[in-house]
């Protein structure tokens, strides 16, 4: 009897790529924000450091068990990302006052949640046209 292999083990959907979407929008946040702020880009993992490390662990928290899910695991990988880069950066005088910790809040949920969001409209339609 064969059957279809789970698609989170599988080409492009594997969890390696799901990291990796995710890596590149933890870059883009820090290109992003050094060129709004007339940085060279030559400081970008100095900027990129603290929310890289922040990834990595909210990516080692046991409740994300399937990366593509919104909830909770798109939503525990922004939180640990968002609280854990900003707990190192106010640790190693990166600086967090003002606005910066709202808009690193909601630049990151936009590229660290909002991604999701298509493979997520995918995957629902077709449970639906399998169950029609």
């Amino acid at each position: 009897m064969e059957t279809d292999p789970e698609p989170i083990a599988s080409g492009p959907i594997h969890p390696f790529w799901w990291f990796g979407i995710d890596l590149v929008c933890v870059l883009v946040f820090a290109i992003v924000g050094l060129t709004m702020h007339g940085s060279p880009l030559s400081e970008l993992l100095d900027t990129a450091w603290p929310f890289l490390v922040g990834l990595a662990v909210a990516w080692m928290t046991p409740v994300r068990s399937v990366p593509l899910i919104l909830w909770p695991s798109g939503v525990v990988i922004w939180a640990g990302t968002v609280i854990v880069g900003l707990a190192l950066r106010a640790l190693t005088g990166g600086g967090v006052s003002g606005a910066f910790p709202l808009v690193t809040a909601l630049v990151l949920a936009v590229l660290l949640i909002g991604w999701r969001v298509v493979p997520e409209v995918i995957e629902r339609r077709r449970e639906r046209a399998g169950t029609a």
